[in-house]
């Protein structure tokens, strides 16, 4: 009997531990402030689970650290297992502080220079090169010494949004397939070992198919590699941000993915490692915004709620036309009115335009859900603003990962000359 209720409690235990609810959040809010970024870490471990039941042993995962790049998020999804992707030296850097051994940290810059190349090489990560004149310069300069990677656009449209589709003809990321006669003539002529290919064509990818079209295209390039080792795929899996979407079907893709790559090795004899570098899809949903409403506004057009925040701490309402839900956490029953939700920066600042949401009076706290993605790591002081705390929940606790901005910090680095 004593055995049945201490497995009673532990699984009580353990699935309070998976849950952050609304009254946590509100604790948080009292404990730590607002604006206040909270990050639910068992989200994150659900998510990543999800991917690693889904694929193959012979398939990896980097996390895409531009989505969101705090030092103790890292660390956590570095203990997970997952591997590193990276697009400037810094977010390298951050990475081996985070614990992640060089050989699990992949660096794919965009328009950066040999040097910054170079450094990357000093900490022995995985390079990616995407385009012809940094080829040249590497082939030239080093030969064979430093096996690479090579990221080919493909020319597939994908994403949600135009502002974050990379694939299609006229994006700027990657090596045209049309220029595979070039990047031969650099090999053969520079020694260059070329042991990995790599693709990246958006964000926000409802269609697995996509995926598959991308792997065929990869799979038809292989050939022309003889040292090819792996394929990496990028990411773009979609997470739902609104009612009625839905998240990337990873069990259906990873199904779909490991038959086309059993069925390239039997028909070549050919075998390789298999990469996606997941960023938002692990992060996000663990996400929560919170913001006290300062003013209720009324207008001969709308009502606005005013919160003490702004696009320069979540901007991408306002850069990508993203929907976040927001949800009232001081009248979670209160009768649904609606509002237009804005930020106090001295800019044209809407979250939300005529959004149901429970009724709010000044000084309720408001929450925006699915933040945990490009949410702080693309915040800024624009107009002087401090930037908000993050708060990593996890095992049933908060811990502050990130203090408040202060006056001070707006100074840090200005030198007074005058």
């Amino acid at each position: 009997m004593f055995f049945t209720f201490a497995n009673a409690r532990l699984a009580r235990a353990q699935k309070t531990a998976l849950t952050m609810t609304d009254k946590d959040l509100l604790g948080i809010a009292q404990e730590f402030g607002t604006p206040v970024y909270v990050y639910h870490a068992e989200s994150i471990k659900a998510q990543y689970e999800k991917l690693t039941a889904s694929f193959g042993e012979k398939t990896k995962f980097f996390y895409a650290a531009k989505a969101l790049t705090n030092l103790n998020i890292l660390k956590y999804i570095q203990q997970l297992g997952a591997n590193l992707d990276c697009v400037s030296i810094h977010e390298v850097r951050l990475g081996l502080k985070a614990g992640f051994p060089s050989e699990r940290i992949l660096f794919t810059p965009n328009c950066v220079d040999l040097a910054e190349i170079e450094e990357a090489m000093a900490h022995r990560v995985h390079i990616n090169i995407d385009n012809i004149s940094i080829l040249e310069q590497f082939g030239t300069k080093y030969g064979d010494r430093y096996p690479i990677f090579v990221r080919i656009n493909p020319h597939i449209f994908a994403g949600g949004n135009y502002k974050i589709s990379t694939g299609h003809i006229d994006s700027k990321f990657g090596i045209s397939i049309h220029q595979l006669r070039h990047i031969e003539r650099v090999m053969k002529s520079t020694n260059l070992n070329i042991e990995g290919l790599h693709m990246h064509t958006g964000s926000e990818i409802k269609d697995t198919d996509v995926f598959l079209q991308g792997l065929e295209i990869m799979l038809d390039l292989a050939q022309h590699f003889p040292n090819l080792k792996y394929i990496d795929m990028g990411s773009g899996f979609k997470v739902p941000y609104q009612e009625g979407e839905v998240e990337t079907d990873v069990k259906t893709l990873g199904k779909k993915v490991s038959a086309a790559v059993d069925q390239f090795k039997k028909e070549t004899g050919r075998d390789f490692e298999l990469w996606f570098e997941p960023g938002k899809f692990l992060v996000s949903q663990s996400g929560h915004f919170l913001v006290k409403a300062n003013v209720i506004k009324q207008t001969t057009a709308t009502v606005f709620v005013g919160v003490n925040s702004g696009f320069n701490h979540l901007i991408r309402p306002m850069f990508y036309d993203a929907y976040h839900v927001i949800e009232n956490l001081s009248n979670p029953h209160g009768p649904e009115r609606i509002y237009t939700v804005v930020g106090h920066i001295c800019e044209t600042d809407t979250f939300a335009w005529d959004r149901k949401i429970n009724e709010v009076k000044e000084g309720d706290l408001l929450v925006f859900r699915n933040a945990g993605a490009y949410g702080f790591e693309m915040s800024s002081n624009f107009n002087s603003r401090l930037k908000p705390a993050e708060v990593l929940f996890m095992d049933g606790k908060a811990h502050l990962i990130r203090k408040r901005d202060d006056f001070e910090d707006l100074l840090r680095n200005q030198i007074e000359v005058l």
